[in-house]
């Protein structure tokens, strides 16, 4: 008996030395991968791959909390701490796993970015291409996190006309790179003369209704392919999609109250019907961020994938839905949503008036502001 006793450590013993040295392979594999990628992964990547290193190397964070008014210094402690005991192993892990999803984010926008069979031409924001049946419309301002400028609403409105007319079944919206969308582009607002604040919100106001209005009247199946965070009205007009798939990387949250303005896309309507009035009310007026599973559980996402898994698994799916009838499925598309459609218009026009009143509130602007000055902080 002893002698057995003995010899099961010693096994065990080797395998985790083997499975260490791997890792701290991998680890110096991911170090080395991370200095070629040619795309800056933003601030938030970058703060999780710093924690990462720090706990992989040194263990939990060791340092002193830096004042609050260090704000990058706070912000890579934060960063760091948030950790907790994570183990050195677990840390290398999950350092490779994040290095290793950039790569291939990049290697595959690399593939999008070249010219392609299908590819519609006059956009400069998007990407949209056909083929087998599908229209994709992917947002592609990846070094801006893909935020919606005023180029880009009327870029993505003309790409659901187009796809609503085509003859492909279904029409896909995703994002570019590591986001999905950062919502609002908030230069938007940025060098607005006093004097112009009336017309920006009046100009906005319509350019919105015409944006959430082309989600409304889509004739055939929409779909969001969400592959990353997801932020403000890219959130709100998921309500108006028939299908969301998304990575579990992704992220949902509309922070409305925070810049002092107010829900668009039908969500003050469709997020209770979807969520609930408790779960809506956490998300629309105290902004509240969603994991995807939160986002799967109260119903605004259908399905939750393993980010490496991801896009093979969501696109091979989408090509089987694409190949069904096609009048079939835009008959029953309209059968489902055609009772909520003069309800959801009427709602899309309430909500478009009160957030031009907000655009124009001193709460709003000073909100936007402050925005500002934090971010130029950083």
């Amino acid at each position: 008996r002893p002698p057995q006793a003995v010899s099961i450590p010693v096994i065990h013993l080797h395998m985790t030395a083997t499975t260490m040295q791997v890792s701290q392979k991998d680890f110096q594999k991911a170090q080395e991968q991370l200095k070629l990628l040619k795309t800056d992964p933003g601030n938030e990547t970058k703060l999780k791959l710093y924690a990462l290193f720090k706990q992989a190397t040194e263990g939990p964070c060791n340092a002193p909390k830096p004042g609050m008014l260090d704000f990058v210094k706070k912000a890579k402690w934060d960063a760091w701490n948030s950790l907790g005991n994570l183990s050195q192993d677990d840390a290398r892990q999950k350092y490779a796993e994040l290095v290793s999803s950039l790569v291939s984010a990049e290697s595959s926008q690399k593939k999008e970015a070249s010219p392609e069979e299908g590819r519609h031409d006059g956009y400069e924001t998007l990407i949209v291409t056909t083929k087998n049946n599908i229209t994709k419309i992917m947002f592609n301002r990846p070094d801006r996190k893909n935020a919606i400028n005023h180029q880009m609403y009327r870029e993505i409105i003309k790409a659901l006309e187009e796809a609503g007319k085509n003859d492909s079944a279904i029409a896909v919206i995703t994002g570019n790179g590591d986001y999905y969308s950062s919502g609002n582009d908030l230069n938007n607002f940025a060098n607005v003369q006093p004097g112009e604040m009336e017309k920006m919100a009046k100009d906005g106001a319509v350019l919105l209704k015409e944006f959430v209005g082309h989600f409304i009247d889509f004739p055939k199946p929409l779909i969001a392919v969400v592959n990353g965070p997801a932020i403000g009205i890219c959130v709100t007009v998921l309500g108006l999609c028939d299908l969301v798939y998304a990575s579990d990387r992704a992220t949902f949250q509309s922070p409305f109250s925070q810049l002092g303005q107010s829900p668009e896309g039908c969500s003050s309507y469709l997020f209770p019907k979807i969520m609930g009035f408790a779960k809506a009310s956490e998300m629309l007026l105290f902004n509240k961020k969603l994991t995807a599973a939160e986002a799967c559980a109260q119903g605004l996402v259908t399905e939750v994938f393993p980010d490496r898994s991801f896009q093979k698994e969501v696109w091979a799916r989408l090509e089987a839905y694409a190949s069904l009838p096609k009048n079939s499925l835009a008959v029953s598309k309209q059968l489902l949503r055609s009772m909520e459609k003069e309800k959801l218009h009427a709602v899309n026009s309430r909500e478009c008036e009160v957030l031009m009143e907000r655009w124009l509130s001193n709460e709003c602007i000073n909100a936007i502001v402050s925005f500002f000055q934090k971010k130029s902080k950083l």
